[in-house]
């Protein structure tokens, strides 16, 4: 499945859109967006055609499909050791919007969210598009302690929620249980909202073990939003689909109030709660079989960049993303982006202000969810441009 005859780059060239294969030049290798190359598994498109054959494409319930919520409801219940409730889970149009849906309906113009520096840039975009202030909290790519005192000195009477993005993009970071319990105890201590992003909780490296924050304690779930999403795991980014949960009912009333669902202004695709559904029940294998393929090409990633002259890349503990620190070469984040683009034919992330804070300077990010013969060449590109400069 994860074999290099298996990446179709003719379709990848028409379909893959969101800085990848469709928008970079002919010639260029883009591990850019986080997006695997990989076709998805076989079980998913058959639900979708199985489901469209009998050519009714009606609403459905603004609350979700029941078996969507069930199904998503029983993995959080197992594979999370949350006490999930259904009636507490409705689908999104993408982990996306759960997190600019949950600033939205937590936090009011002037209202603070404190923000990993880095992180994804969506957390200052949802916190900033609802009129709230983004305060930025410094976990430094590759340090082993997270300064717990210097996050609750950060804490004002404007503070409303704390953004956790677990695990960490783009340093591929996989918060330690007890890391998590000193944030919702921070959090339950000054009554704050737990935002808490597990688009990535699927991709985690042996020896490390994921724990979901809403699993600690009760006092901690009942703060949490919990907000997930199928891209990362299952190759479902173009569907559009995530899910928020919340673990009472006024949390849940607001959130759903706020979504407009109810008003069909706006809704989660029948297609796409269908494609998510099977993805949870049927294809756990296929997971399996990408992880085992993630490891062994993270690895190589790892070792090839940390043999290319002043490169030195942390190891992720999570997600398929290498975080590369690039100032042995001299040179700014965007710099070696633009010779990786032009002299490599590599694109990649840099490290700027706008993809993921002020933190991720001198930084930046690949995506290795491709196969093996495509990052072999690009890293090969990446060293052979870099090693001659």
């Amino acid at each position: 499945m994860f074999q290099s005859q298996s990446v179709n780059l003719d379709i990848l060239k028409k379909r893959a859109f969101n800085l990848r294969w469709a928008t970079v030049p002919e010639g260029v290798i883009p591990l850019t967006a986080a997006d695997p190359d990989f076709p998805s598994a076989p079980e998913i498109a058959e639900s979708i055609i199985r489901f469209t054959q009998d050519r009714y494409l009606s609403y459905g319930p603004a609350a979700g499909l029941p078996e969507f919520k069930e199904s998503l409801a029983n993995y959080y219940s197992v594979k999370r050791n949350i006490p999930a409730n259904p009636g507490f889970i409705f689908p999104v149009d993408s982990a996306a919007f759960g997190i600019y849906l949950t600033c939205k309906a937590f936090l009011s113009p002037g209202d603070e969210a404190i923000i990993f520096d880095p992180v994804d840039f969506l957390f200052r975009y949802s916190t900033e598009a609802v009129g709230g202030v983004a305060v930025p909290f410094a976990i430094p790519p590759g340090s082993d302690t997270v300064d717990f005192a210097h996050l609750e000195r950060l804490i004002t009477p404007k503070t409303r929620m704390i953004c956790l993005c677990n695990p960490l993009n783009p340093t591929g970071k996989v918060f330690k249980k007890s890391e998590l319990l000193q944030l919702g105890e921070i959090a339950c201590k000054h009554g704050l909202i737990i935002l808490s992003d597990e688009i990535w909780s699927d991709i985690v490296y042996t020896p490390n073990i994921y724990t979901s924050i809403a699993a600690l304690n009760e006092q901690i779930r009942n703060q949490t939003i919990t907000v997930t999403g199928f891209s990362k795991s299952y190759g479902l980014a173009g569907l559009r689909i995530g899910a928020v949960m919340a673990s009472n009912q006024v949390h849940y009333d607001r959130l759903f109030e706020v979504s407009l669902h109810g008003s069909t202004i706006h809704g989660a695709n029948i297609l796409s709660q269908v494609a998510a559904t099977t993805a949870l029940n049927d294809c756990g294998y296929w997971l399996d079989d990408f992880l085992v393929h993630l490891q062994k090409m993270r690895d190589l990633t790892v070792r090839e960049l940390n043999s290319t002259n002043g490169f030195k890349c942390i190891s992720p503990e999570g997600c398929y993303v290498a975080f590369t620190n690039i100032t042995g070469t001299g040179k700014s984040s965007k710099e070696i982006h633009q010779l990786l683009l032009d002299q490599a034919k590599v694109a990649v992330v840099p490290g700027a202000k706008e993809w993921f804070g002020e933190g991720a300077e001198g930084f930046i990010r690949m995506s290795f969810a491709t196969s093996e013969d495509i990052l072999n060449q690009a890293l090969y590109n990446i060293k052979t441009t870099v090693n001659n400069l």
